[in-house]
């Protein structure tokens, strides 16, 4: 009897092991993620960053009847305040992956949600996180795996079977204020990474490392120095501690092999007096070559922003009938509350649609930069702007309905007020300039509240672009921070 419980148990172990041992992800595979139904191998559903499931089997008859299966309890952290969950997980041969805040990485068995390891890196309980939370978005998987960028400004190369760890790399200095909040991007022996921290005034930059060794392959500054192309829409010394941060996951056109990732805002974030000019290339798009990180083309939504109005929204790619004429297009829905279509071939503006309150502008032009309006600058007794600086949406992802020409998006109706108080110093590496800079008073002036309108948009991608609102779903008011949660679903 005891020797059939011990042969059970062996029996048990060995498929464990070859379930776990399974999960694997070659670079052939993760170029058919987005028709692959049964598996979810990227943190957008494919590199195309449609977000898209070819499933059928829940539609908008029989969604009513869903019903939890499992629940899993994330794991206690010593690291307070980061009990904010953002991850996309992965699903692969079975096994779930997802990150847990601050950084760690959980595998379950995705049929009982039974926990097959858990992996944790040392992190400091005083890690620097400015600006932000303290989150992590996901992993990347290549071939068996995983890449993980943890908060203090490292990347981990994780065995998918069991967690243990490969190779780690030191991305940056922690304790100067960069971080790293984003799920990696794997492409062909590589993995695309990008950096946080803006608000700390630092240089940001994405990077690019050897997916079997850790070794850096190449950098691409945001801010460029003296001499470099873009370096003559900065004043001064301020590309220094330009921001231009990239913490969020681009996307990949295989085809034309062009890695498209978007920048944040240029710091200090509101004091536009300190670093005048247009502040290439933050709150842009930028089109790369994934092989030396070489700019091939950009496109920047807001020059000289000054309401923290990030471009670090994900790039979704569609090809489409537009004006008649078949054309590969990257659409994004901008903080900024406008809608974005481009040629991703040579970064063409294409058109502009506003999707949600702004009074900042009176429209985009020709050309593709906005058209200002006057008094709308953070001022000594405060303006009062929409979107507030959470914008009209944030970091969220876009996602395609089942019409390969219509994309949904969370949008939000916020407001807020912009107050200057003097001048700040130009070295803010440890946050102490906002107290001394710009504060952001949310809801009206003299209010504590910030009013916010929450609704799902269709945005669609044809020769006449139109905006449809599908309805009010919620009112609510917040406080000093937003709290946005819940699930989209865009059901055919």
């Amino acid at each position: 009897m005891i020797g059939c419980v011990i042969r059970a148990w062996i029996i048990l172990a060995v498929s464990l092991l070859g379930s776990m041992a399974s999960a694997a992800a070659p670079y052939e595979r993760l170029l058919s993620d987005e028709a692959n139904g049964a598996d979810w191998l990227s943190y957008s559903g494919g590199y195309r960053a449609e977000r898209f499931s070819p499933l059928t089997e829940v539609n908008k008859e029989n969604v009513e009847h869903l019903k939890v299966i499992w629940a899993y309890q994330m794991q206690p952290t010593d690291i307070a305040g980061a009990g904010l969950q953002e991850s996309t997980p992965l699903v692969v041969d079975g096994v779930m992956y997802l990150t847990e805040s601050p950084s760690s990485v959980t595998a379950l068995d995705v049929t009982s949600g039974r926990m097959l390891w858990h992996w944790a890196p040392d992190i400091s309980a005083d890690v620097l996180h400015i600006g932000f939370p303290k989150v992590n978005r996901g992993v990347a998987i290549l071939d068996n795996t995983l890449f993980v960028a943890t908060l203090d400004a490292q990347l981990y190369a994780l065995d998918a079977g069991t967690g243990a760890v490969r190779w780690h790399t030191q991305v940056a200095d922690n304790a100067t204020g960069f971080s790293l909040t984003l799920a990696p991007l794997a492409l062909n022996g590589k993995v695309i990474i990008g950096m946080s921290g803006a608000e700390a005034g630092v240089r940001a930059y994405i990077d690019a490392y050897d997916a079997h060794t850790g070794k850096r392959l190449w950098r691409r500054f945001t801010v460029p120095a003296p001499g470099e192309p873009g370096s003559e829409t900065w004043g001064g010394e301020s590309w220094q501690t330009g921001g231009g941060s990239t913490w969020l996951t681009g996307s990949y056109d295989p085809e034309l092999d062009l890695l498209y990732w978007t920048t944040g805002n240029p710091a200090p974030d509101w004091n536009g007096d300190l670093r005048p000019g247009d502040n290439l290339f933050t709150c842009s798009l930028l089109a790369l070559d994934p092989d030396t990180g070489e700019i091939q083309w950009h496109f920047q939504y807001t020059p000289h922003d000054t309401h923290d109005w990030d471009a670090n929204q994900i790039p979704i790619l569609v090809d489409v009938v537009y004006q008649g004429e078949p054309r590969k297009l990257v659409a994004l829905a901008n903080r900024n509350a406008f809608f974005y279509l481009l040629d991703r071939t040579n970064g063409q503006f294409l058109s502009a649609t506003q999707y949600s309150k702004q009074t900042w502008a009176a429209g985009i032009d020709s050309t593709g930069r906005p058209l200002l309006l006057a008094d709308k600058e953070p001022s000594e007794e405060g303006t009062l702007v929409w979107p507030s600086l959470q914008g009209a949406t944030n970091w969220f992802s876009i996602l395609q309905s089942i019409k390969p020409e219509v994309l949904c998006r969370q949008s939000s109706d916020g407001r807020g007020v912009l107050q200057s108080r003097g001048r700040i110093p130009t070295r803010h590496a440890i946050y102490g300039w906002r107290r001394t800079g710009v504060v952001w008073r949310p809801g009206f002036r003299g209010s504590a509240r910030a009013g916010c309108d929450h609704w799902q948009t269709a945005l669609g991608v044809s020769s006449a672009i139109t905006t449809m609102v599908w309805g009010d779903v919620h009112r609510r008011w917040f406080g000093v921070r937003f709290q946005q949660r819940g699930i989209f679903l865009c059901l055919g």
